[in-house]
């Protein structure tokens, strides 16, 4: 939602939609193939429905396990969000976090990231998991403070200067976060730099919309099997959300291959 916002704000003209793959979530606890797999079905489900100018993987653990994929499977332009090394490089002198999901963390493509943007910094990975479901379920104020004092705790205590927002999951704990890492400690995403890139490619290719005569959307996946109890839970979690980002709600969609 944080690359939407960005989105919103700086193309307003663009008619947007935004697609919650909730039929493959967790991403960041499947395997690569699986990644991969879910991904690029996903892509050519939207390219057929929907016939977009961009697609944007708003997903750190999608893009650096699918995106050549993706890439290599579609004719239209493909962005993705990386772990924003090379702007953290050089924001403090101590160790700097990358904290992402355990597929990202695992993988050595943020390693290459670092030895090309900051090889003189002491970085270390992060798997956080649980900040994932926290975005996705919620919990209870005093549970959710609890969780991001800890990660905090634990990055002080590591000698962190700099950390990372390595999932787009982690941008909507970004504020609590900053908050309990304190001034000292610098918080560094991507979305910025990842929303310039999308209006560059729109410009370059003269696909910049004059105006709009729709509004923006937003579904989500689901697959065949779910139960009428397991939709209606998914609804009420993501109609507030639609209306919060000014939406309009047009999911659930269900979609054949979802991966186990």
């Amino acid at each position: 939602m944080p690359y939407l916002s960005w989105l919103q704000t700086n193309l307003p003209q663009e008619p947007l939609v935004y697609v919650a793959d909730t039929a493959n979530f967790p991403y960041g606890e499947k395997t690569p193939a699986q990644v991969r797999s879910a991904v690029t079905n996903l892509g050519q489900a939207l390219v057929d429905r929907y016939d977009p100018k961009v697609l944007l993987v708003a997903c750190n653990t999608a893009s650096v396990l699918a995106l050549d994929a993706l890439r290599a499977s579609l004719t239209i332009p493909v962005v993705g969000v990386v772990p924003a090394v090379k702007t953290a490089a050089s924001l403090g002198t101590g160790t700097l976090a990358v904290l992402a999901t355990p597929r990202t963390v695992e993988n050595d493509y943020w390693e290459n990231l670092v030895r090309e943007f900051a090889p003189e910094r002491r970085v270390r990975g992060y798997a956080a998991p649980e900040l994932v479901t926290l975005v996705e379920e919620g919990a209870q104020e005093e549970i959710r403070q609890a969780l991001l004092a800890g990660w905090a705790r634990r990055f002080r205590e590591d000698g962190v200067d700099a950390v990372v927002l390595g999932c787009t999951h982690y941008l909507h704990l970004a504020e609590d976060l900053r908050r309990h890492l304190g001034p000292g400690v610098a918080l560094v995403d991507s979305r910025d730099g990842v929303g310039r890139r999308v209006a560059r490619i729109l410009e370059d290719q003269g696909l910049l919309a004059a105006s709009r005569d729709c509004t923006d959307q937003f579904l989500f996946t689901a697959r065949e099997e779910w139960d009428q109890e397991t939709m209606a839970i998914l609804e009420a979690r993501y109609r507030p959300w639609a209306r919060r980002f000014g939406l309009t709600y047009a999911g659930p969609w269900v979609l054949t291959g979802a991966v186990s």
